[in-house]
């Protein structure tokens, strides 16, 4: 039996699987793109947002989740995703890129400007329901990470942590990472008491990602 602080999310039943295929398997779409505070659009849906340092597979992630090829844009430059990317899932719901932070190859008045928007997003948005904090399971949690995570925590917003790219490293690398996340989730009250193991490249964890998505309510 798994009694480890911060396990690694048991698998879901086949329902909740069949509910995470279907949601996604509907219509999802661009919708706009948002660089300052007051082009949020209405907060009347349930939204999931994704955070994550740059280059961390964020936007891989969310097209292997959705199966949309190119739905988010990736690219091997930190720092390109500039502004907060909304996507419509179904009728009821929001997928919400954020930009990537830390090491971002941009002027600073740039970063800074990101970071205050991140920062309004996550303190005032009513109809976000969790955040997921990704993390390279090749680098485990660096300081970045911890703003974030301590951010979260401020603003009263659920986080949960996805661990990415989990085909890279080896198996005990992977072990370890996975120890000194769950510590600096141990000091996280907003942390989300399951940690996610994905790999969009090998499709790891997609299908449990869209039925906890999808159960999200």
């Amino acid at each position: 039996m798994n009694t480890l602080p911060f396990p690694v999310a048991p698998p879901h039943n086949a329902q909740e699987i069949e509910n995470g295929r279907l949601l996604f398997a509907g219509s999802v779409d661009f919708l706009k793109g948002v660089v300052a505070i007051d082009g949020l659009p209405p907060d009347d849906r349930r939204e999931v947002c994704f955070a994550g340092r740059s280059n961390v597979g964020k936007s891989s992630l969310i097209n292997a989740i959705t199966g949309r090829k190119a739905l988010a844009r990736t690219s091997g430059t930190p720092g390109r995703t500039q502004e907060i990317n909304y996507f419509t899932l179904g009728e009821e719901r929001y997928l919400v890129d954020l930009p990537g932070y830390g090491f971002a190859k941009a002027p600073l008045p740039v970063v800074e400007k990101w970071q205050r928007l991140l920062k309004a997003y996550l303190s005032g948005r009513s109809s976000l329901r969790r955040a997921f904090v990704l993390v390279d399971a090749r680098h485990g949690i660096k300081p970045p990470d911890l703003e974030i995570m301590a951010l979260l925590n401020k603003s009263a917003v659920t986080f949960q942590v996805i661990m990415t790219k989990i085909d890279k490293p080896s198996q005990t690398d992977l072990n370890k990472n996975l120890a000194q996340v769950r510590d600096a989730m141990q000091k996280s009250p907003a942390a989300f008491p399951e940690i996610l193991l994905t790999s969009s490249e090998k499709g790891d964890g997609i299908a449990e990602l869209r039925a906890v998505i999808a159960g999200i309510e």
